[in-house]
């Protein structure tokens, strides 16, 4: 049996239960309640509403959301959560240009010319960041691009949201991507301010 102070030290385990229950008990902080400054911005900047759209690990989805009132028409958004998917699929129950799936994004098989980053990656146990980073090569086409926020500093308390920092991004992604945007986030959510790296990395 784990002594306290090691159960108190152990990193949880983050599966669909942990997440369910994350949501179900509305412990939430990660939750800004509205579309991802930065990304908002990158989105008003596409012209292609048919680009094939995939936001992993999408939470409320507000990106989703501000898509949709944009008029884009191909977006597919996945989580682990069955309490969250629920919601979402009677959100989005009138709209015909989003697809919800309830699952584990590193079994998802499907192209994409475009994936959101939105507090998925940090929320990822970082053991798994090699397999994210090869997940994405894999649900990318040619020339397809990862785009959003990474987080650029460390955190005292044990995660999630786990920190990163920009030496360990160009380590994990320069073999498959290149790096079109890597740099501070001039944009960020307030309370997220001066701790972020807005990315565009580019498959290679």
């Amino acid at each position: 049996m784990l002594s306290k102070s090691a159960q108190m030290n152990r990193e949880p385990d983050l599966d669909k239960n942990f997440w369910n229950e994350r949501y179900r008990s509305n412990q939430t902080g990660w939750d800004l309640g509205q579309v991802s400054p930065p990304i908002k911005d990158y989105i008003d900047q596409l012209t292609d509403k048919n680009l094939r759209i995939l936001i992993p690990g999408c939470g409320n989805s507000y990106e989703a959301e501000y898509l949709l009132e944009k008029g884009f028409t191909n977006i597919t958004i996945i989580d682990i959560a069955p309490e969250l998917v629920k919601g979402l699929r009677s959100k989005f129950q009138s709209s015909k240009n989003i697809k919800i799936i309830l699952g584990d994004f590193f079994t998802h098989r499907a192209e994409y010319d475009l994936i959101l980053e939105q507090t998925f990656f940090c929320a990822l146990d970082p053991k798994l960041r090699k397999n994210y980073a090869d997940a994405m090569k894999g649900l990318l086409v040619e020339g397809g691009k990862i785009a959003g926020v990474l987080f650029n500093k460390e955190f005292e308390t044990q995660g999630p949201p786990f920190g990163g920092t920009d030496t360990e991004y160009l380590t994990l992604f320069g073999d498959a991507f290149n790096f079109k945007i890597f740099e501070p986030c001039y944009n960020s959510f307030s309370k997220r301010a001066d701790s972020e790296l807005f990315v565009i990395l580019e498959k290679k």
